[in-house]
């Protein structure tokens, strides 16, 4: 889809021109909070504890009197760093692996195919608590158990891929003239399999928020003092009926974030693949009178969308209208 196209579509999607501009705000705050007028997220007072929301502590305070704003805004760097360090570190493994799996027919394709097919066998919630029991629970850890379930997606996304593209003319043609196979799969291959890829990031990322988040609620995640969201959310279910704020506040960030990066993601998912943007939304197929015959044709609910058309009413509606 053209750069064009793909802006009308967004502006014509007011749900994802909101979650777009809901992350970008979540993106900035998380990179300014450091320069912001807050208090210490880790600073105890006694005097404070469990205030509820106030001018001089927008979000309330918990039991150990930390400022909730502060730590829901921490919280959110921690949450786009470990979301985003896991998406890096799982797509580069991840592809570099595939590549070898897809593009190159020896025992090593064959060997990372099983290691790919055990880790899919169980959930990347397990493995991440494994991995965590084993290495501690510090951010550079919690990012690798994370990493161990997500790496597969990545492998069998590229490999897969790979495989429809290997075997085509201009792939072909370019072993025919000598080029040399990383040449290949670096013009021809990847290039062509990056929408994809780019797909499966956006959707990744909330995937990995929600499991550090899990992570952390469970005890196993970064370190309880530590602002994140599930650590917040575990800490004031103790006294939930005396202070909600203690975990509304977090578990709201949580639910806006994944649900505004799912959308962003199944938005781009549907600007990108030729075949859902074709068929729109379950092949939905919209009726469009031609202007210049006034012949009434069919067109894909996204192209529609694109264009800026709208669907025509059929004649029988018109008259029953009149």
């Amino acid at each position: 889809m053209s750069t064009s196209r793909l802006r009308m579509a967004l502006v014509g999607n007011p749900a994802v021109m909101i979650c777009a501009f809901f992350a970008v705000v979540l993106a900035l705050l998380a990179l300014a909070v450091p320069m912001l007028p807050l208090p210490d997220p880790t600073g105890q007072s006694v005097i404070f504890r469990l205030k509820p929301p106030s001018p001089e502590h927008l979000l309330g305070t918990d039991r150990l009197g930390r400022d909730i704003l502060s730590r829901v805004l921490w919280g959110a760097r921690l949450a786009l760093l470990v979301g985003v360090g896991v998406v890096a570190f799982s797509g580069l493994l991840g592809t570099l692996l595939g590549v070898v799996a897809g593009y190159f027919r020896s025992w090593p394709s064959v060997l990372i195919l099983r290691l790919t097919d055990i880790f899919l066998a169980f959930p990347p919630l397990i493995l991440a608590m494994v991995t965590v029991t084993v290495l501690g629970n510090n951010l550079l850890t919690v990012v690798l158990a994370i990493s161990v379930g997500i790496v597969p997606r990545f492998v069998r996304l590229t490999r897969g891929t790979i495989l429809s593209i290997r075997e085509r003319d201009y792939v072909e043609a370019a072993r025919a003239i000598g080029a040399s196979a990383p040449r290949i799969i670096w013009s021809h291959v990847l290039l062509n399999a990056v929408d994809p890829l780019i797909v499966l990031c956006t959707l990744l990322i909330p995937t990995a928020i929600l499991t550090e988040a899990l992570l952390s609620f469970l005890g196993l995640g970064i370190t309880e003092r530590t602002p994140t969201w599930g650590n917040m959310i575990n800490s004031g279910q103790i006294v939930l009926r005396e202070a909600p704020w203690l975990t509304f506040f977090p578990g709201a960030a949580i639910v806006l974030t994944v649900l505004a990066f799912n959308l962003l993601g199944d938005f781009i998912r549907d600007s990108l693949d030729p075949s859902v943007r074709e068929a729109g939304p379950a092949g939905v197929q919209l009726p469009v009178e031609r202007p210049s015959t006034g012949q009434s044709i069919r067109i894909s609910w996204h192209a529609l969308r694109a264009e800026g058309l709208r669907p025509s009413t059929p004649r029988s509606s018109r008259r029953q209208g009149c």
